[in-house]
């Protein structure tokens, strides 16, 4: 039995002209659409008050147990308008699959699937002129999320969460677009180890990333790779993003990714990726990748191309990789064949330019 929301519609929308006037340069999660969806669970009710209303302000107490102990959780997925004016969105299925894990990683409640889509839904319903015109390289970023509101300082799992799904109009991650970014090759800190939260997205892997980010910054790049936490030699992923290495050219074209090893985050892009270059005819191989590996073949040029794939910034070419003994270019600093091409088939079926041959898309809002 499907669940019940109350809507409440925006007594003030924004004006139809400053919609517009954003959604031409919208950046990325710097303007939020009109509504938002609340869903409330405790133990004694379970899931319950589903509501999509107005954006705003959250209120909860100070001793919420969020505050003190951490738990909280979110996901990101991207909705798209259609050739046909519907608007759907990428692998939804797959961000509800992985807000349980990522739940159930932090001793919270875990909100079914079809509740998640079923929000989805509801916003985009609610706030369908908020998808940007297709076409473009726009679309409507969604951030579910989900945190611990029980009042107290018992350190023990809440009785109360509070679940919320707001959406944002999203430009490229990375200012400049396809253009390749620069890497910090962290070695002072890592992101994750075996038996910690590095395979949930949750807020506190991000706060811990953002020290390294400082560092990566003040030496001119745009993201931070980090090294496994045991022997501090091989690599991981990105702060936001997984990795991707191609070596070979032509039909000798090998795309390399590191092992999902239990302390990295299973990337739904990543996932994509791996079946679309196989699809294409390269070899396609998952397994341990060292820093060093990198920084050599970078340097030799055995390794042609390395990008960096998430939902935010989809897929992002790497031109260099810096660390504290020097810099490495790979391919000229120059986004490769393969990344681009990767990029362009993703793309293509998250607009709705080419067919949809893996039911990747689902319709949310109907023409």
């Amino acid at each position: 039995m499907s669940t019940q929301f109350t809507r409440v519609p925006h007594p003030s929308p924004l004006p139809a002209d400053r919609r517009a006037e954003i959604l031409a340069d919208p950046g990325f999660g710097r303007f939020f659409t009109d509504h938002m969806v609340t869903i409330r669970w405790s133990v004694e009710k379970g899931w319950h008050d589903a509501t999509v209303g107005p954006y705003g302000p959250l209120s909860f107490d100070p001793a919420s147990m969020v505050l003190h102990y951490g738990q909280e959780i979110f996901e990101g997925l991207k909705a798209y308008k259609q050739p046909d004016g519907s608007i759907a969105c990428f692998r939804p299925e797959a961000n509800a699959a992985r807000f349980r894990g990522s739940a159930a990683r932090l001793a919270m409640a875990e909100l079914p699937d079809d509740l998640f889509l079923d929000a989805i839904t509801e916003l985009l319903t609610a706030d369908r002129e908020w998808a940007p015109p297709a076409g473009g390289e726009e679309s409507l970023y969604l951030r579910p999320f989900m945190i611990a509101t029980e009042v107290g300082l018992g350190v023990r799992p809440a009785s109360e969460y509070l679940f919320v799904l707001i959406a944002s109009p999203a430009g490229p991650y990375f200012a400049g677009g396809v253009k390749p970014v620069d890497v910090w090759l962290a070695t002072d800190y890592t992101r994750s180890s075996l038996g910690g939260t590095g395979t949930a997205k949750c807020g506190g892997n991000y706060a811990a990333s953002l020290l390294p980010q400082a560092q990566g910054t003040a030496h001119g790049c745009a993201q931070v790779a980090y090294l496994d936490a045991e022997e501090r030699k091989w690599i991981e992923e990105m702060g936001s993003n997984n990795l991707f290495f191609v070596y070979g050219s032509d039909d000798q074209t090998e795309v390399v990714t590191p092992t999902l090893s239990g302390s990295i985050l299973a990337g739904i892009t990543r996932d994509s990726l791996l079946l679309l270059a196989k699809e294409i005819g390269c070899q396609v191989t998952e397994r341990r990748v060292s820093g060093q590996e990198w920084l050599e073949n970078g340097a030799n040029g055995t390794l042609t191309e390395v990008f960096g794939c998430g939902t935010a910034a989809v897929i992002t070419p790497i031109g260099k990789v810096k660390h504290h003994g020097g810099e490495t270019s790979i391919g000229g600093n120059e986004p490769g064949p393969v990344t681009l091409r990767l990029r362009k088939l993703l793309t293509d079926i998250q607009r709705g330019d080419a067919p949809d041959t893996h039911s990747w898309m689902r319709t949310v809002v109907p023409a």
